[in-house]
């Protein structure tokens, strides 16, 4: 079995590149047909969870330090932490076997279905220390499904663009995610966090308003991911690929990441690379809005807006981004994309007590906003650049490599911004909730750590072929 392992590396070089069509669609010359509309519905019903749940509503609700007790905030780092290591885990045997069963549009509708009664079940979390655990348990849990889903879902954007319009679909996939959480976001602003009295009498006594609201998350969720899980098919059954277990599936791995590193070490270091500036990415987003509410003064009304502002931005930015993407390849987006947030990363910080005249607050609002401009594109250009790599086939195990690599570092930024926090405060004696906005030097040198790791690669060369 060892032997088989090493003479069968699965990961092309870029020099392979074997061009990815859809079977059923093998000449397309429209870029935004119904199956892309279909699979960018999914992102976009994706929001309910990246937006509400782990960013702008839930989180920050989960982080208060009056509800739940002034180590809420770093406890929610550690849980996250414990939830991307178990990614790691599971993704390389995931892929593997979706590859060889075909039965991607069956652990897609598993995974978005869990997602869903995990969503739901937050309603129960009430603003009670002892409920902390279980909001902590239900959000691992969450991420774990959600993440892995995401494993199948990446990979089927290969069925359904060519290498000279994937940026364009994968940032039309990232930007819908980002208008649904405009829209969400709104909804729920607008029926049960800001008036006194929500929609069905709603109020926010006991958390109830942030409870509700997890509901109508859970259902948006619903309603949008089915168009794709009622479309999505499986594919016919590989048996030309080997029955692995999780070991034999790591042994695979490794045999991949060795026979890249002797052919192009440049998609090696992308693939480390990308591993640890997209944990700096999901750090912006996820403890973005904590940082607003705990350490810029933000209300949790303003959160909200913020939330709405930074996502109209960020969606705007990734769909047009996707158009610089299919000119300039993924490499160029990248490279500014990361290079920018670090030094608004470091804006934020030193500003964290006011800047040039301005207030804490207006800090926040125009540099916080400015990170938001790039996560989105960064994210989609990364999925490009595999995306154009990968051959027929054998996307869901490269993106089960890509989820691998990415969730191997997943505790990092959850990690480092929980020990800034933390030492800051040994250093000062105050408590944390007083050095909470030092979190984001945790974050800069994730993504510094990031940067220099990908300048080693290359120039994508079947970026070059599909022009």
């Amino acid at each position: 079995m060892g032997e088989n392992i090493s003479q069968q590396p699965v990961i092309p070089v870029p020099g392979d590149h074997i061009p990815v069509t859809s079977d059923l669609q093998p000449e397309r010359t429209h870029t935004f047909t119904k199956a892309v509309v279909a699979w960018g519905l999914w992102d976009m019903s994706g929001a309910a969870f990246n937006a509400i749940v782990t960013t702008f509503v839930f989180s920050v609700y989960l982080t208060n330090a009056k509800l739940f007790g002034p180590d809420a905030n770093s406890q929610l780092g550690y849980a996250l932490s414990v939830a991307g290591i178990l990614v790691a885990v599971i993704a390389p045997a995931l892929g593997q076997s979706v590859d060889r069963s075909g039965k991607s549009a069956l652990v897609l509708r598993i995974t978005t279905l869990l997602t869903v009664a995990v969503i739901t079940g937050l309603f129960f979390v009430s603003p009670q220390e002892n409920r902390l655990w279980l909001g902590l348990f239900l959000l691992a849990v969450g991420n774990v499904l959600f993440e892995t889903g995401s494993v199948i879902y990446n990979a089927m954007i290969s069925d359904i663009s060519t290498p000279s319009n994937v940026g364009r679909i994968s940032g039309f996939g990232w930007g819908l995610g980002y208008i649904g959480g405009i829209i969400l976001l709104l909804i729920l602003f607008v029926g049960f966090i800001q008036p006194e009295v929500g929609w069905f009498g709603v109020t926010a006594e006991n958390g109830l308003n942030v409870r509700a609201a997890m509901l109508v998350a859970a259902l948006w969720t619903l309603v949008l991911a089915s168009p794709l899980l009622i479309s999505a098919k499986n594919k016919p059954r590989r048996n030309d690929l080997e029955k692995l277990g999780i070991v034999g599936s790591y042994r695979r791995l490794f045999a991949s990441i060795r026979h890249l590193w002797q052919n192009d070490r440049s998609v090696v270091w992308f693939l480390i690379s990308s591993a640890i500036y997209r944990d700096g990415l999901a750090g912006v987003f996820t403890f973005g809005a904590i940082l607003a509410s705990a350490a810029f003064g933000f209300a949790p009304g303003e959160v909200i807006i913020f939330g709405i502002v930074a996502n109209v931005v960020a969606g705007i930015a990734t769909i047009s981004f996707g158009y610089l993407d299919d000119r300039l390849g993924s490499r160029a987006v990248i490279v500014i994309s990361v290079t920018a947030m670090i030094l608004f990363s470091l804006i934020v910080f030193f500003g964290h007590d006011g800047i040039m005249g301005m207030t804490a607050k207006h800090v926040y609002w125009i540099f916080g906003l400015g990170l938001c401009i790039f996560v989105g594109p960064t994210q989609s250009a990364s999925r490009t650049y595999l995306a154009r790599i990968a051959p027929k086939g054998e996307e869901a195990e490269l993106f089960g490599l890509y989820a691998t690599t990415g969730r191997a570092v997943s505790f990092l930024a959850p990690f480092m911004y929980a020990a800034a926090i933390g030492i800051a405060a040994n250093v000062t004696a105050l408590p944390q909730d007083k050095v909470a906005y030092t979190g984001i030097l945790g974050i800069a040198a994730v993504l510094v750590l990031g940067l220099l790791a990908f300048l080693p690669v290359k120039t994508q060369a079947s970026h070059a072929k599909s022009k």
